[in-house]
């Protein structure tokens, strides 16, 4: 069973999932994130949807099955969003309505996860390329269901208590107003604002933001869910616009702790970190990075914002696979 074991030098747990390793690999004809037809069931039994929602098979967390061992069970779960029946789509090309329908359906994963008693933070990101080690290309994001704040999402939120304590504000807000068409925005969409953060540690790394103050995706009013769903669509059109192919990417949204504490200083937003730093280079984490927790980044934010809104006013073709990239 999955397991978490705690690093105290570094105050963070570690996840084991040994399980994963026994991962069944399918013919390359066959995706088990692609409706069930006459050729066989895969993992949605159905010949159309329109977004399903279902437990990962080998999941990083699950339920408490230790059976008294001297560890702590990874309880809680994963989960896989599909986010449409086509197999060849990927987010940056779906309809808007079939994004704002995501959108309704974070948001109601957020509610009924988070309420669960062992469940601290709700995870929902998408890894998207084999750059970033996907496997299964059918369009698709996770939810980790977490018995913990995760470390990143605690040091933006104990940060953001402190800049609440000291000024009075909340620490995104005054990002926002800085950001505001400044320099650094790649685009805006009525009630959200994307833009390169001053201090990127990956390239072409995009935040975005509701601009009302809202702990989580189950905050969101119907407008700002269909800003947000443009925005996300503006951006990732923006990425596989400049490169020339279907970019690859990790999504992460951060937003207020299930935890039952009060969270005032939590501002919900999504971060992209696209792995390119050029159309055939690859940005890795290397010694600095890894060893030290220092990103260095040869690129100015000012710089690849700039080229990102001339992609993202720039009408979009269909995007050709990522090519072979190098690590120089």
């Amino acid at each position: 069973m999955p397991e978490l074991r705690f690093d105290p030098m570094r105050s963070e747990w570690v996840a084991y999932a040994t399980e994963r390793n026994d991962r069944t690999f399918l013919p390359t004809d066959f995706c088990p994130l692609c409706p069930s037809g006459p050729g066989g069931a895969s993992e949605v039994p159905l010949d159309a949807f329109e977004v399903v929602v279902f437990e990962n098979r080998f999941p990083s967390f699950g339920p408490d099955r230790r059976n008294g061992r001297p560890v702590r069970p990874s309880t809680t779960g994963c989960e896989v969003i599909v986010y449409t029946p086509e197999h060849e789509l990927t987010l940056a090309r779906l309809p808007l309505e079939r994004v704002r329908l995501l959108v309704d359906v974070w948001a109601d994963r957020y509610s009924e996860l988070g309420s669960r008693a062992e469940v601290a933070y709700v995870y929902i990101f998408e890894n998207k390329g084999e750059e970033v080690g996907v496997t299964l290309h059918h369009p698709h994001g996770q939810i980790y269901a977490l018995p913990f704040v995760p470390p990143i999402a605690n040091a933006e939120l104990q940060a953001s208590r402190r800049h609440l304590a000291e000024k009075g504000e909340c620490l995104h807000c005054a990002q926002l107003a800085a950001e505001a068409l400044g320099s650094r925005s790649v685009l805006e969409t009525g009630s959200t604002v994307a833009f390169v953060p001053r201090a990127a540690r990956w390239p072409y790394e995009v935040h975005i933001y509701p601009r009302r103050h809202v702990a989580s995706i189950a905050d969101l009013d119907a407008g700002e869910r269909l800003d947000l769903a443009r925005a996300l669509l503006g951006v990732t059109g923006a990425y596989d616009q400049h490169f020339g192919f279907s970019t690859p990417y990790v999504m992460a949204m951060h937003q207020a702790p299930t935890d039952g504490s009060e969270w005032p200083q939590a501002h919900l937003h999504i971060e992209l970190y696209p792995p390119h730093r050029r159309g055939d280079r690859l940005k890795y984490l290397a010694g600095v990075e890894l060893g030290a927790g220092t990103f260095v980044n040869d690129t100015r934010p000012e710089d690849t914002a700039a080229q990102l809104r001339r992609a993202a006013r720039t009408p979009n073709s269909a995007p050709r696979k990522a090519p072979t990239t190098n690590r120089m």
